[in-house]
């Protein structure tokens, strides 16, 4: 079996190819994984503009799906079926995928799974790692979410927290415009961050006790709040200009570290508070802020001290792709499920 995957939720476009292996313990294999970033687009802007986003996604599937299909050395009749990206995402960009999918698989007649975005990062520590010891705890982290998900069978996700405002790379993304270091914000606040004092700037962390009314059936206590800690470093700044001018390059990294520690001290902290409380058998951190290097290496120790496996992508499936939507995919399609054509789109669908 063979599923094309397509992934056009924000500002990548993305086609992929992967197989089933018949391995059960590392079920998938990837044939192909095309990537065609928009991040010189909306660099200029400071952000994604969802207007670009979709006019490009119309230029580029059309051959990033090709590409897929020649790298894998595949053709239309050896897919199996395909996977798209119905939500959570940009509604135009949404549609691309959506409606490129739907007409693909009426052409070749192939059935169409509708997969969603969050799952396939779930997913993606699957396609990275093989089965991984069940019941997880997974954080999913990007510049559009941060949630925690309890995974008791394959392919079963419950939500155990979310955060009430900022997502952690949005919130990399501001902080980062506020310094003047541009969009993307994460990897240049990574890489300065090396350079500075995680000490030397007082940036206070939020710790949440209460249930959010927009989610009563959460208890509330494992959620995240990253607005706080953004106004905070946005008055530092603002008061260390007033008084002392523009910032040093010295003083510049060590809001970076300071900034990182606090956003990676709180991922971890709700983390394995979370899988403490379920007794979980293994942790895993996927979305593109899990390709954080110090994120990436306080698991890893929490993990070791803690003695329970942690488990990552690799850095190219961090990131938005296709691969890991083909793979969740394979996970719903071997339960029996797939998409009507007239499914459509939805920008805030729930998992």
């Amino acid at each position: 079996m063979r599923m094309l995957g397509i992934e056009t939720s924000c500002d990548e476009t993305s086609a992929a190819v992967v197989d089933e292996t018949g391995d059960a313990a590392r079920p998938w294999a990837i044939g192909s994984n095309v990537i065609a970033s928009q991040v010189p687009i909306h660099r200029e802007w400071g952000g994604v503009v969802p207007e670009l986003a979709s006019r490009q996604h119309i230029r580029d599937i059309g051959g990033v799906v090709e590409r897929a299909l020649s790298e894998a050395r595949a053709t239309w009749l050896d897919i199996g079926a395909i996977a798209v990206t119905q939500g959570p995402g940009l509604v135009g960009s949404l549609l691309v995928g959506v409606s490129f999918a739907k007409a693909a698989a009426a052409a070749a007649d192939r059935p169409i799974v509708a997969v969603h975005h969050l799952a396939g990062h779930i997913e993606s520590l699957v396609l990275q790692n093989g089965e991984i010891p069940l019941p997880a705890v997974v954080l999913v982290v990007s510049g559009g979410h941060t949630s925690l998900y309890l995974v008791n069978e394959p392919g079963e996700y419950r939500i155990l927290s979310r955060t009430r405002d900022d997502a952690a790379g949005e919130a990399y993304d501001k902080v980062a415009k506020l310094l003047g270091l541009g969009y993307p914000g994460g990897p240049v606040i990574d890489r300065l961050a090396k350079q500075g004092n995680d000490r030397a700037v007082p940036l206070p962390t939020t710790r949440l006790t209460h249930a959010d009314r927009n989610a009563p059936e959460l208890k509330g206590d494992l959620d995240f709040s990253f607005s706080g800690l953004k106004t905070a470093a946005l008055r530092y700044v603002r008061d260390r200009e007033a008084g002392h001018g523009r910032l040093s390059e010295q003083e510049v990294a060590d809001v970076c570290a300071s900034f990182q520690r606090v956003v990676v001290h709180a991922l971890i902290d709700r983390l394995f508070d979370a899988a403490r409380r379920f007794q979980v058998k293994s942790i895993g951190i996927a979305g593109g802020v899990s390709a954080n290097s110090r994120l990436r290496a306080e698991l890893q120790e929490h993990g070791r001290l803690r003695e329970i496996p942690t488990f990552l992508p690799s850095l190219q499936l961090s990131t938005d792709n296709a691969a890991m939507i083909a793979a969740a995919g394979l996970r719903q399609f071997r339960a029996g499920v797939t998409a009507p054509l007239d499914f459509n789109a939805e920008a805030s669908l729930a998992l």
